[in-house]
Order: C-alpha cells, then sequence, then structure tokens
C-alpha cells in the first residue's frame, strides 16, 4: 500500500534517529523536510557547508542527505574531511549532474549512497531505511557483544522482599525517569549492575541502548579512546576511526562500573563531557554533541579517595545528583532463599539439569553464611553446586565445615564431568541427541565418553541421578 506521497508503509517510524539535509536549493530542503519530519525524531537542512558545520557542533546526526554541487566547498571535499575528523554516520549523496567518476569518487570517500535527481520520495526513504537498518545493527552488536562479554555480571534482577530490597525497589522507580546522574555505591557483587539496568529499563530511554563498562578493566591508555572513540592516526595502531561507547549509547545509558579507577586526567575530561554534553575523539579538533545519561558506581569509598586526592570533588558532585547504596547480602539475610531458588531454576535451564533441593536445613546453612561476595558468591555456589550433583562438601568461601554429603568430598575433575554428563541423560531419558545440545559437544564425542564409562556403570548413575 501507498501513502499519499507515494512511499511504501513499511518505512515506520524513525523517531530515534536524526538527519541533517545541505542543499543550496530551497525547494528540495523543504521538499525532504516535509518528507522526513513525521517520521524522524530531528530533521535539520542547511544552505551550505557553513552552516552544516555550525549545526553539527550544536547537534548529534546519524545521517546527513548532502548534495554535491554547493556554493564553496563541495559536497565531497566535506564528504572526506569529515570522515577524517572521525564522523562515522551515514551519508547519502545526491546530485543532478554525475557521471561514473563521481559516482566512484562518492563512495571511496565515503558515501553510504548516491542518489541522481530528479529522485522520487520513495527512493530516498528506501536508501535512509538501509542507512538506519545498518546503523541500528551496527550499535545492537556492539552492544550485545559487550554484554556477552560480561556474561559473568549479575543476573538475580532485584530478587527478594526484605525491607531493604523494597526501598531499593522504590527509589529505583522514582528516580528512574529523571534525567539525573546516579552514584551506585556498595560492595562488589551486591548488584549494582542490575540496579542500573532497573534505572534504565524504568526511564524513558528504555527503547534506546544501555552501555555497560567496567573502568577498571581497561588500561589507563586506552580509556579515553574507548569512551570518546578516535581518528585515523590519533596514535600507533590507530589505522582506523573509531567510535567511542559514548557514540553508541547516544539516546540511551551510559553504565561507569568501577569509577574511582578512572585517572585523575580522566576525570577531568569525563567532567568536561558531562557538563558540556559534548565529547572529543582523541585526534580530533570537532566536538561531537551526545544525548547520554550517565549511571556511575564504585566499590571504594570515593570519601576517603577525595580525600586522599585519587578522586575529583567536583565530578564527585556531578556524578552524585542521586546517590544509592546497594546493600550487602549479610544484612539481608531473609532474601538469601529466594535468590537460592531463583539461581537453582535459571542454571537448571541453562545447564539441562534437574533441579537439586533446597531444604530447609539448606536454607538453613546458606542463610548463616556471610557472604562476602554477596549475591555473586551465592549466585556462583548455586551454579558449581548444579555442575557437580550436590552442594559442596568443604563448605562456603573457603571454610572447613561441610554443608552436606561428607561422603562425596573428594571428587576428581573427570568425575565431576562424568557425573555432570549421566545427569544430563537422565534429565532427558536418555536422548543423546538432546543431551549433546544440551551440553554442546558433538553426538560423537558423547557416544565416546559414555562407551569409555561402560554400560553397567552408565546405568547406574543414571538411576542414581534420578533418585536424588
Amino acid at each position: 500500500m501507498r501513502n499519499e506521497n507515494g512511499s511504501g508503509s513499511d518505512f515506520g517510524n524513525w523517531q530515534a534517529f536524526s538527519i541533517l539535509v545541505v542543499d543550496d536549493e530551497a525547494g528540495m530542503r523543504n521538499f525532504l523536510e516535509r518528507a522526513l519530519k513525521s517520521r524522524c525524531g530531528r530533521v535539520a537542512s542547511a544552505s551550505s557547508v557553513e552552516e552544516a558545520t555550525g549545526l553539527m557542533q550544536q547537534l548529534h546526526f546519524d545521517l546527513i542527505v548532502l548534495d554535491i554541487s554547493l556554493p564553496g566547498k563541495s559536497g565531497i571535499e566535506w564528504l572526506l574531511e569529515l570522515r577524517q575528523s572521525g564522523f562515522s554516520g551515514d551519508v547519502v549523496l545526491i546530485t543532478a549532474f554525475a557521471d561514473i567518476e563521481t559516482a566512484i569518487e562518492a563512495l571511496r570517500g565515503g558515501a553510504s549512497d548516491f542518489i541522481l535527481k530528479p529522485f522520487r520520495v520513495d527512493q530516498m526513504l528506501n536508501s535512509i531505511k538501509r542507512c538506519f537498518e545498518r546503523a541500528r545493527l551496527a550499535r545492537e552488536n556492539f552492544v550485545l557483544r559487550r554484554e556477552l562479554a560480561e556474561l559473568g555480571a549479575e543476573v538475580d534482577g532485584l530478587v527478594g522482599h526484605s525491607s531493604s530490597i523494597q526501598q531499593l525497589r522504590s527509589l529505583i522507580k522514582r528516580v528512574a525517569p529523571m534525567p539525573s546522574t546516579v552514584l551506585l555505591q556498595g560492595e562488589s557483587g551486591t548488584g549494582k549492575e542490575v540496579t542500573a539496568r532497573a534505572l534504565h529499563q524504568m526511564s524513558n530511554r528504555a527503547q534506546r541502548p544501555f552501555v555497560p563498562v567496567n573502568c577498571a578493566a581497561i588500561s589507563p591508555e586506552l580509556i579515553e579512546s574507548e569512551l570518546f572513540g578516535h581518528v585515523r592516526g590519533a596514535f600507533t595502531g590507530a589505522s582506523d576511526a573509531r567510535n567511542g561507547l559514548f557514540y553508541y549509547a547516544h539516546g540511551g545509558t551510559l553504565f561507569l562500573d568501577e569509577i574511582g579507577e578512572l585517572p585523575l586526567a580522566m576525570q577531568t575530561k569525563l567532567l568536561r563531557a558531562l557538563e558540556e554534553r559534548k565529547i572529543r575523539p582523541v585526534g580530533s579538533e570537532r566536538e561531537i554533541p551526545v544525548d547520554v545519561r550517565i549511571i556511575a558506581a564504585s566499590n571504594r569509598d570515593l570519601a576517603i579517595d577525595m580525600a586522599a586526592g585519587r578522586f575529583r570533588q567536583d565530578l564527585f558532585f556531578r556524578l552524585a545528583v542521586v546517590e544509592i547504596t546497594i546493600p550487602a547480602l549479610r544484612s539481608r539475610t531473609e532474601d538469601i532463599s529466594d535468590l537460592a531458588h531463583h539461581f537453582m531454576a535459571l542454571f537448571s535451564l541453562q545447564l539441562g539439569v534437574p533441579p537439586l533441593e533446597l531444604s530447609a536445613e539448606v536454607v538453613r546453612r546458606l542463610s548463616a553464611y556471610s557472604w562476602p561476595g554477596n549475591v555473586r558468591e551465592l549466585r556462583n555456589f548455586i551454579e558449581r553446586s548444579l555442575i557437580l550433583g550436590i552442594f559442596p562438601m568443604q563448605g562456603l568461601g573457603g571454610s572447613a565445615t561441610p554443608l552436606i554429603n561428607d561422603c562425596c568430598d573428594e571428587m576428581t575433575l573427570a568425575e565431576v564431568e562424568k557425573r555432570h554428563i549421566l545427569r544430563v541423560l537422565s534429565a532427558v531419558d536418555g536422548n543423546k541427541s538432546e543431551a549433546a545440545r544440551r551440553l554442546d559437544v558433538s553426538r560423537k564425542t558423547l557416544e565416546r565418553k559414555c562407551a569409555e564409562w561402560g554400560e553397567n556403570e552408565q546405568l547406574s548413575v543414571v538411576r542414581h541421578a534420578r533418585a536424588e
């Protein structure tokens, strides 16, 4: 079906994207603005390179529709300058006069597409749609790769019914819709990233990226490039321009974990970016406007760091517009049972094995332990228990007191592997194809291991696993 301007109905709503139209013909600018304004979050126009440059110093644009023939500097000349300065957004070139050499020059210069005038609205919309789809996928893939790399992070969600966790939920609901920066403090493993994600999901930025970054995991020499990006040749090894995390978080939330690990020089640059809402890629002379909400976190006492001169006081107060302290697990022991059952169900499904029984005695002993590693330690304990098929005998956190089942204290790695494989086989009623899929191994590998153990022993262990 076609709408009144002749374009297809599948171009969708691009409210998350912004476009700059640069053309010296007023009629073309008006034509494109009318076609795009109802679909895009922002559409601006300029009649020259100079006017367009001024707009880009004030606003962020995802895509530029650029005429080649402009007064003064040509569109292709400006395109080359944009690429050299680090701009990586899409650029669609338009012209009424072109030959094959011009088209090749444009594409080599970094144009995303090349459209000849006169053109129909749906031609331009199709080109823009392809550009936006590439940009969306690039951002989603980038964020997904980072999330997969951080797979060890807390996955509990806000689980529990204690008064402290209920107060935390209420505070998150109140703070989330606000644009203010937030500083999360608490011990390692308490769930600061979970809280940050909850703040993002309950905000009006929920449909835009949530980009987590562990400041302690990035070398001081690379942190500026990681956050702000860099242009080609900015430093040794910078063979290509690269966007920073602020770019990928545009419109969304950037979570700066372990903010206390930032070098002082980087703290100064971060403060400037927060105050001016602009970033300058390493090696670039151009500032890029960004719209990012910052949520920072630290397991260190930043007050001590400020007194020692390791953390800037002005940055602290800029980040701590809202300050939230995440309680330690030992201060909310009534939540341990909820968390243990949550992790048992979660990892039982992920590992493809039956859950272990969390008896009253097991829960009592779990609740009596101090959990210095907080929720992360409890999560790892439950996962390890499912892999072993028993709750670990050496106790928790290195304690010499066994938890349960002292008879199974000594297990070799081969025995742990064997028990895990046979429990998966038991869970799927001996279906080796399904068991191999859940174990992420080939059926041939699974059959070889089963043959090594012998059928009688295999059946015996499977029966034992079912009996548990």
